[in-house]
């Protein structure tokens, strides 16, 4: 029989800025006896992602925000450690997407859940390279992007749990594939290991000479996760019918201003005189296709076209200091939490 009690971060107050350490309250609850239909899962790894910032403001956007005293949303991998589903046995690994918990009592037929198959690839890669982070970058590239060979494709966050992904996804289908990362040994690691042809550290003081420089050609693809001085010197270099998958914009989610109020892609694409096609994506729009990319991505990995690396937490305890490293860029890869197993 497991422990019967449940640790979650819950949302305390809303962050105004940075998060800081009082935004968040780790609370213990019981866990309640299972009904007929429910499963029992311990987490071992909590997945943490920048859109959880995005999620913490009272504001309208894609996703309702959290509630104060609400779990902290995310998705995690664990093991069924209890089942009264027919679905669901015990021992079996799972993805589920509800929240900051160390155990979680969800029905068997909840689509919150999926099977996590670790004869190809090890659980924490559920969560990431292979999980939503993997497949966002996997659609977003090939459904948004709509890439052709030879076409150069530029990735922002390039070493991050998404860029990384887009950018071999990008070397595999025969673009030319130019990342901008932060700091010589995240943009050492995309050039040297996961083969793009070239990456500008924007740390560097040159932004734009040395993306202009990398892409002699322009630019078709820009593949868009951090907004700010990234995107306005990406838009300089844009071709003519270029196309921009934009899944975030992590340098604008700490801002203490409305999003209304501050200049995102979408008004930088929409103030070009030549206006690229450009839209927000949500990986969820492909959800009956997710089991099949994750597939696709395993196989990618086990045939060596595909790399990753990951950041690990120790501890429930430390998902708080983990994400607002991962809002500041200390993350190397996919940043997760070890919480149990």
């Amino acid at each position: 029989m497991t422990a019967r009690v449940n640790r979650r971060w819950v949302l305390a107050k809303r962050p105004v800025g940075e998060p800081t350490e009082d935004c968040f309250e780790l609370e213990e609850r019981p866990i309640p006896e299972l009904a007929v239909g429910e499963i029992l899962v311990e987490v071992h790894y909590l997945s943490l992602d920048p859109y959880m910032r995005g999620r913490m403001r009272d504001a309208k956007s894609y996703a309702e925000p959290l509630k104060i005293g609400e779990v902290i949303t995310g998705e995690s991998a664990g093991v069924v450690v209890e089942s009264k589903s027919d679905r669901w046995s015990v021992g079996e690994s799972v993805t589920i997407h509800q929240g900051w918990q160390s155990h979680i009592v969800v029905a068997g037929d909840s689509p919150a859940l999926l099977p996590a198959d670790t004869s190809l690839v090890p659980l924490p890669a559920w969560v990431g390279v292979v999980g939503m982070p993997g497949r966002t970058a996997y659609f977003g590239l090939q459904r948004v992007g709509k890439p052709k060979p030879g076409e150069t494709l530029v990735v922002s966050a390039a070493s991050g749990a998404v860029g990384s992904v887009v950018g071999q996804i990008g070397k595999i289908l025969g673009l030319r594939v130019v990342g901008v990362a932060g700091g010589p040994e995240k943009c050492a690691y995309c050039t040297d290991e996961l083969g793009f042809d070239a990456c500008i550290d924007y740390k560097a003081g040159a932004l734009e000479a040395d993306l202009e420089a990398a892409c002699p050609k322009g630019v078709d693809i820009y593949f868009e996760n951090v907004g700010g001085a990234v995107t306005r010197a990406v838009s300089r270099l844009l071709n003519d019918g270029a196309r921009v998958p934009i899944c975030g914009f992590v340098s604008l989610y700490n801002s203490e201003q409305e999003m209304t109020e501050v200049e995102t892609p979408f008004s930088v694409f929409a103030g070009l005189a030549n206006t690229p096609e450009h839209r927000f994506f949500l990986v969820g729009e492909w959800h009956d296709e997710w089991l099949e990319a994750s597939r696709v991505l395993a196989g990618w990995i086990e045939s060596g076209e595909l790399k990753y690396r990951e950041t690990i937490a120790e501890g429930i305890e430390s998902a708080p200091a983990a994400f607002r490293g991962l809002l500041a860029g200390k993350n190397f890869g996919k940043q997760l939490v070890h919480v149990a197993g």
